[in-house]
């Protein structure tokens, strides 16, 4: 009988399960016991169920855009001292990072970029992700318009911040030319690829000198999960398509880095895409996997679940976050909005999600930088993901408690650190992470209590530390929503020629920093 690859594919996907189910099993590390129990990457696939909404009432209209009061720990209740703010650093002042920050929608307009871009290079995130925008750059056949693209990149470059470029969504100028929104179908026709293909070219050869990063595509499974929008997507849809654009990608910029996915959460479709691409022999058109993730609870590694997919099928493939974030409103759309939510608990869920993968060096990317005004027929409304509070008109009305505590994690955490360590925490619900700087060894620990979904409580627990191979000279205390800084007492820290301890330390359900004192810049 003859062996198709199809059929060789579906053998290797039934297998796929009873792999990761050995994995998991034998995958420990004694190191991680602090961690809260991870599941599949799929948590991420409450997405669409949030995001497909048909909710026409403008929400920002309703809701104030008055700032929320600052709350946050006071220390000085267990005899710490204040003694003043950290200084934050702009993107131009910090050499390189792991660090990303939305700019998604631009495509669609679902944002001005001229009403947020003096806030982009102040955050400190030194990439920017971008949508393409097929559909925007070419509105007639064989005639494209990189105006508004152009404006995007350069400005973001003169910022300190790099443009890592997304190749989407569809074109309905060509017949089989796909839909322009999430969730929506692939190019098909022969026609539509062959414009599509043209149009790759013409934006690598334009952008190559200026962007070196590019992602295929956005949430490719979230249409094989809801079929009705467009036409369905299969893995092997996808994997041609992700083929086809990639070689065009290495023809013109031989150097550039490629990534994959761009998951919303679909285990089964990963599985068959990656199998696909080994299967054609493929793989080594992929850099990285880009992973999308929205737990209720923001220490759940949704990664964990790739990696040990590629470490089965493409082990030289690395992982990114590629799209996470929590909303500062409850509304109508977009993943976990129809929670209670405020800026306090969606600044303590972008702060644990950011360092619970920053600890295990991830690339993240923050998603984003302004809240978006959707205004698709299946999606309107506004998402309130943002960093920034945006009025009904997409002008901003101010920053959001989000925008200071990730300008704080991205003014400290830069790549002068060696890898962070993961650490055992006092409790399995505390996570602790331990960095060092490469060129002196002065430390940074972060800390904070996991076992639950962010709360608006200001309440701390008292909990001793011992951080191993780390000696401390001059610690401080940084709550990293606030950036305020705080002294240490004396009798409440000790370090010998091989750990630090420190006793009764606030920890709450946010991660705080403990670091040596010249680390932390004060204004």
């Amino acid at each position: 009988m003859k062996i198709t690859k199809r059929i060789l594919i579906a053998a290797l996907v039934a297998f796929a399960p009873f792999v990761l189910a050995q994995e998991s099993d034998t995958d420990t590390n004694s190191e991680t016991d602090s961690e809260p129990a991870d599941k599949p990457f799929a948590e991420s696939a409450n997405k669409p169920a949030a995001g497909l909404s048909t909710e026409n009432t403008p929400e920002s209209k309703q809701v104030s855009s008055a700032p929320e009061e600052l709350k946050t720990i006071d220390p000085t209740k267990l005899g710490f001292t204040s003694i003043g703010q950290m200084k934050t650093r702009s993107a131009s002042e910090i050499g390189s990072s792991m660090w990303s920050i939305g700019g998604e929608t631009l495509d669609r307009d679902f944002a001005v970029y001229d009403n947020y871009k003096s806030y982009l290079g102040k955050l400190g995130a030194k990439g920017i992700r971008l949508q393409g925008g097929w559909a925007k750059c070419e509105k007639q056949p064989g005639v494209y318009s990189w105006e508004w693209l152009d404006k995007v990149v350069d400005d973001a470059l003169s910022q300190g911040v790099q443009p890592w470029i997304q190749t989407s969504y569809g074109n309905p100028i060509y017949n089989g030319g796909g839909t322009t929104g999430l969730g929506g179908s692939l190019p098909s026709s022969p026609e539509a690829l062959a414009a599509w293909d043209n149009w790759v070219r013409a934006l690598v050869q334009r952008y190559k000198d200026r962007v070196k990063e590019w992602e295929i595509w956005n949430e490719p499974d979230l249409n094989a999960k809801h079929p009705t929008i467009g036409s369905p997507v299969t893995a092997e849809d996808y994997a041609k398509l992700f083929i086809r654009t990639a070689e065009i990608i290495r023809q013109e910029q031989p150097g550039a880095k490629i990534y994959g996915l761009a998951l919303a959460g679909e285990e089964t479709f990963a599985t068959e895409f990656l199998i696909w691409l080994k299967v054609l022999g493929k793989t080594d058109l992929l850099d990285a996997v880009t992973v999308h993730g929205y737990p209720a609870n923001p220490d759940e590694f949704t990664p964990n679940r790739m990696q040990k997919l590629l470490k089965t099928h493409a082990p030289k493939v690395a992982v990114r976050q590629g799209e996470t974030g929590a909303p500062s409103k409850s509304s109508k759309m977009g993943a976990m909005s129809d929670k209670p939510w405020t800026e306090v608990k969606q600044a303590k869920w972008n702060l644990r999600r950011m360092m619970q993968h920053n600890g295990r060096n991830i690339p993240f990317n923050l998603f984003t930088l302004v809240d978006l005004k959707y205004a698709q027929s299946d999606m309107k409304g506004m998402n309130r993901k943002g960093l920034l509070f945006a009025n009904d008109d997409m002008t901003v009305a101010r920053p959001k408690l989000s925008y200071l505590a990730a300008q704080n994690v991205f003014s400290i955490f830069d790549d002068s650190f060696q890898p962070a360590k993961i650490l055992k925490g006092p409790a399995p619900e505390i996570s602790l992470f331990s960095y060092q700087k490469k060129d002196s060894n002065q430390a940074v620990v972060t800390a904070w209590i996991n076992s639950a979904p962010a709360s608006e409580s200001v309440e701390t627990t008292p909990k001793d530390i011992t951080i191993p191979g780390v000696v401390f000279t001059d610690p401080v205390y940084v709550d990293l929503i606030s950036g305020k800084v705080y002294r240490i007492p004396k009798e409440q820290w000790s370090s010998d020629k091989k750990s630090t301890t420190f006793t009764k330390v606030p920890l709450w359900d946010c991660p705080i920093a403990i670091a040596e004192a010249s680390l932390i810049p004060l204004k």
